[in-house]
């Protein structure tokens, strides 16, 4: 695919509807007519047995390092599967953040919410698995007195929401185990429900698979305020904030931002098979350069488009000490951000100015250009961290598998050529040799997608590093979503997953993290080329 065709940044208008297509929202159907852009830019269980249930792969959890945190035993004790949102109420009845992405256990952090109630109350739960219930109840406030706080505001030159809200309570976290949170608000007399995201996040991480929030891709996404990172008000691309606060509520899925839909799944799963883990934010990572140091793998999950320089910096870092890695999703290591500090404290702005680069003042102070890797000035390709290079959107295919003896696919059943509707989209990934591409790189699946009326190929891919890492990649945007499909899909749920799309990406990710979480990937189960036997004697260029 040439350049031309995968810049795209003028038909940002195209995403105004991405998260109804990638959420499978009642707004799906009116989106895909509406949508063009397959040109890779703005344009846009086979048993489901538990651990000890079923045969594993090769390969288990390495006994001779430290764990930390126990994540069996928290997983045994009771869950609470009454923490979702029931009674979202009037659009600003309440609504809030957290002044810190992430704390470490014992932080404190502030809340800052807005209501229209007298009262309210705060519910902390931890997400994991629990039995199924998803959750557990951590903490919950006294009745805290509810304000309505003052309207938002909009930088002129940036076009920035920002709240300055004052800050309505200082949350403990005394004997919260590390993980990732859900806090709810609930305000008096059941008028409204919300929700704030927050991580407790491990300060070490050696010998654990480590589960990274995607805080950064979250906020641009969010549109409260009116304005994210591909349109405002007026709905057009050049009415887009070119930087983006967390100092405001995330409007998506009643405050969880892109968590319940793009991770939640996988976490759950994690936690089931109770492999050591530790956890922590893609804002931490940029943050911290020795981080992922001596990690068993690191896991990029299901929409991780929005990366710093630092954050890829340290990911390949880890990479070439022998760390693997998982993109459990597409269209990952997308963007080239910035990270700047708010009112509220250090790396809590997000810039990405995109086609303007040139206007960005850090730009001129000779910041790296907030513009997509694989773009000029100083275009990085993620395919040479990531193996596979986003694609296109939308698309909606599905999914063939091409190698069903490799171990990835152990215990699923799936045979050659078996294919699974829908589990292609709504972002895909393909190998392509055209740009910088690490060898030997193994395709376990290339799935055929027509984008726009472009044909092409969807690729899961593994690929092997010289320090033994293994980095896989799966090449669509369902796979963590489709670990909770049920059923025979005809609900429409789900994009229409059925239980078959469930089962397979459910035990072949069992497989994939049991791998992983046993060391470096690539020297047990080194990458078998294959590229030009499934793309022939042209290669997998576009």
């Amino acid at each position: 695919m040439d350049q031309e065709h995968i810049t795209g940044d003028g038909e940002g208008a195209g995403r105004r509807r991405f998260l109804a297509l990638a959420a499978g929202t009642a707004a799906t159907a009116a989106g895909l007519a509406g949508v063009a852009g397959c040109a890779g830019g703005d344009t846009g269980k086979a048993d489901g047995a538990g651990p000890g249930e079923s045969p594993e792969p090769s390969g288990s959890p390495r006994k001779d390092v430290p764990h930390g945190f126990d994540v069996t035993a928290e997983n045994a004790r009771p869950g609470h599967a009454d923490w979702h949102v029931t009674k979202a109420g009037p659009a600003r009845a309440i609504e809030g953040f957290a002044d810190k992405v992430s704390v470490l256990p014992g932080e404190a952090f502030g809340l800052h919410v807005s209501t229209t109630a007298p009262r309210f109350t705060v519910s902390a739960y931890r997400m994991g698995w629990y039995g199924g219930a998803r959750a557990r109840l951590v903490w919950r406030s006294e009745a805290l007195p509810g304000v309505r706080q003052p309207d938002h505001t909009v930088d002129p030159a940036t076009r920035t929401v920002r709240t300055r809200w004052t800050r309505s309570a200082t949350v403990e976290t005394k004997d919260w185990p590390e993980g990732c949170y859900l806090l709810r608000l609930d305000a008096q007399g059941g008028e409204g429900q919300r929700f704030v995201p927050v991580t407790v996040r491990s300060a070490a991480t050696t010998g654990r698979t480590v589960v990274v929030n995607a805080v950064a891709t979250w906020q641009a996404y969010n549109r409260w305020g009116g304005y994210g990172s591909y349109d405002g008000p007026s709905g057009g691309y050049a009415s887009r904030s070119l930087a983006v606060s967390f100092d405001r509520p995330y409007e998506y899925d009643d405050g969880a931002g892109l968590f319940l839909v793009y991770e939640a799944p996988l976490l759950a799963l994690a936690e089931r098979l109770g492999i050591p883990l530790a956890y922590t934010t893609t804002t931490d990572v940029a943050r911290e350069k020795r981080l992922l140091e001596g990690a068993s793998a690191v896991l990029s999950l299901g929409h991780d488009e929005y990366w710093s320089p630092e954050q890829r910096a340290h990911f390949t870092a880890a990479r070439d000490a022998g760390t693997n890695i998982a993109i459990l999703g597409a269209n990952c290591c997308y963007r080239r951000i910035r990270l700047e500090a708010s009112d509220l404290g250090a790396d809590r702005t997000l810039v990405c100015y995109k086609s303007s680069y040139e206007q960005d003042p850090g730009f001129k102070r000779g910041h790296p250009a907030t513009v997509d890797f694989r773009s000029p000035p100083a275009a990085d390709p993620e395919s040479s961290l990531l193996g596979v290079i986003y694609d296109g959107y939308p698309v909606d295919a599905p999914y063939a598998v091409t190698s069903p003896g490799h171990w990835f696919f152990e215990g699923t059943g799936a045979k050659a050529g078996d294919s699974f509707a829908h589990l292609v989209g709504v972002e895909y990934d393909k190998v392509n040799t055209g740009f910088p591409t690490p060898r030997p790189i193994e395709i376990l699946a290339h799935s055929p997608v027509v984008c726009d009326g472009r044909p092409s190929h969807q690729d899961t891919a593994y690929y092997t590093a010289a320090s033994g890492a293994g980095v896989f990649a799966t090449g669509t945007m369902r796979w963590v979503e489709a670990l909770d499909a049920t059923g025979d899909g005809r609900s429409g749920a789900n994009h229409g997953l059925d239980a078959r799309a469930g089962a397979l990406t459910t035990r072949a990710t069992e497989n994939l993290l049991r791998v992983f979480a046993a060391g470096p990937a690539g020297r047990t189960h080194p990458a078998q080329d294959n590229v030009k036997a499934v793309y022939g004697g042209s290669g997998a260029k576009s």
